[in-house]
């Protein structure tokens, strides 16, 4: 079966943008920042986006490239050993878990939109979205969402995904750059920009273990890595292009995305609401709706925000629906009409679960995605720097130029040592905190052992058993 490919470079690096910037950075954004302390948490999450993220993204489009598969046909294919195979089929599992509660909030968005034209939430926003975020209204939304994506997805690479999302990226850009712009002149906005624009030190240094699992999760996420997309992405690729451009461009202009939407959003909260907003999921239905009530031609804000969220909402859950369906595609032959078919059915029952439990909503979009996500990418770096080693320095510097050449020894060393012992703290400081462990500082030898100290020391002998374990010819030392 011809295996399908982008049509020009300007295609992939919409969809992989629209992949990147989705929901992460409208919804699940203004969620995060406003319960991690406003720009502290910006601050630390543009530095994992900066040290992790772009480093991260090249490792996932050099094994997408080089395999031309899903990422189950690429860990087999560029490994002698089956047991990495276990990193492609996490890779599925993890876009069954996004696409579970992501499909959910697509339909809250779709409803959103039609209710600011109706002006439905109006009355009392917050006790409009608890009516109709879960349930079977929201069941409805959430097939509605899902149809949608399925739609696009069917139609393949160049006629379904590319062409939607050339014309949903440039759309979601102008819309929030008018949006933002409108929101600077409110009365009040100035105190939401110091929110969102002037970190806490003190806070940094006094809650860096809390802030630094929410900023890395949601790095990963709005730059969908750890999940296998961009593998997936990487392998229609069928030129020698330089990865490390068109990295860098995705990574920058998903994250120029992000920090404009937050533009738009914390001057419209401090302005009109007084506050960050209530947090949590609902953070952008009942903060936001609050502010269009407030505002003159709510209705009509209203509605062109919700449609710019959808349109970034639908870019990526295409990229999550793409990767099973490219698995059955890639490793069983199945036609992608019934490949979609069938995971749209998979999406159908998970959704719903998730659509009529909150408990269930939120540890899925919050506590799973990130541990998911972290253990994702740890596998895809330590794969990229282990097994794959100087071959992948090889694809790294195919089509690029000499500085990017240049960088190609020390990104290997960065994917295959440094980030991952980052990335391991991160996760075992975020399984911590998930099953609520704390422990106090000890005194061994006359040096203090804290919590972070421990999970550090711990982290770094995970580190080193795993590379010894992945040491081949060709790994990075």
């Amino acid at each position: 079966m011809a295996r399908d490919v982008w049509h020009s470079r300007l295609g992939f690096i919409m969809a992989a943008v629209g992949s990147a910037v989705g929901l992460g950075n409208l919804w699940r954004f203004p969620w995060m920042t406003s319960e991690n302390g406003g720009a502290a948490f910006l601050l630390v999450y543009l530095g994992v986006v900066l040290c992790v993220g772009v480093p991260g993204l090249l490792a996932e489009f050099v094994i997408g490239r080089r395999s031309r598969r899903s990422p189950v046909g690429a860990f087999s294919s560029l490994s002698d050993s089956t047991l990495w195979r276990v990193f492609g089929h996490l890779s599925v599992v993890i876009a069954v878990v996004l696409l579970s509660f992501y499909s959910v909030v697509g339909g809250w968005i779709l409803r959103y939109f039609g209710a600011s034209l109706t002006g439905a939430y109006f009355s009392n926003p917050g006790q409009y979205f608890a009516t109709v975020s879960y349930g079977l209204d929201a069941v409805g939304f959430h097939l509605l969402f899902l149809a949608i994506t399925g739609l696009i997805v069917v139609r393949g690479i160049k006629r379904g995904i590319e062409n939607a999302t050339k014309l949903m990226m440039p759309a979601v850009v102008v819309l929030l750059v008018v949006l933002a712009a409108w929101a600077s002149t409110l009365d009040g906005a100035g105190a939401g920009l110091a929110f969102y624009l002037s970190p806490d030190v003190e806070l940094l240094e006094a809650d860096l273990l809390g802030i630094l699992p929410a900023a890395a999760g949601q790095a990963l996420f709005t730059l969908s890595l750890g999940s296998g997309t961009m593998i997936t992405y990487a392998s229609y690729l069928d030129e020698e292009r330089s990865l490390a451009a068109d990295g860098a461009a995705i990574a920058v202009l998903n994250t120029c995305i992000g920090v404009l939407a937050g533009l738009v959003v914390f001057p419209l909260l401090f302005a009109l609401v007084g506050d960050a907003g209530t947090g949590g999921p609902g953070a952008l239905f009942v903060g936001l709706a609050n502010a269009f009530v407030a505002v003159p031609y709510g209705r009509a804000v209203g509605a062109v925000f919700f449609a710019v969220v959808s349109l970034a909402a639908i870019s990526s859950s295409i990229s999550m629906l793409e990767l099973p369906v490219s698995f059955l595609v890639d490793e069983y032959g199945v036609s992608r009409r019934r490949a979609t078919a069938l995971f749209v059915g998979v999406f159908t029952v998970t959704g719903s679960a998730t659509a009529f439990s909150p408990g269930l909503f939120d540890f899925v979009a919050g506590t799973l995605v990130d541990l998911l996500m972290t253990a994702g990418l740890i596998g895809f770096l330590l794969f990229t720097g282990w097994v794959v080693g100087q071959n992948a320095v090889t694809e790294y510097e195919l089509g690029a130029g000499a500085v990017a050449s240049a960088l190609s020894t020390p990104w290997l060393y960065a994917v295959g040592v440094v980030i991952p012992v980052f990335l391991i703290f991160t996760l075992v400081s975020g399984i911590a905190a998930a099953l609520g462990v704390s422990i106090t500082a000890v005194e061994l030898w006359g040096v203090t052992i804290s919590q972070p100290r421990l999970f550090a020391g711990l982290s770094v002998v995970i580190a080193v058993v795993s590379f010894l374990g992945l040491r081949r010819p060709a790994s990075v030392a």
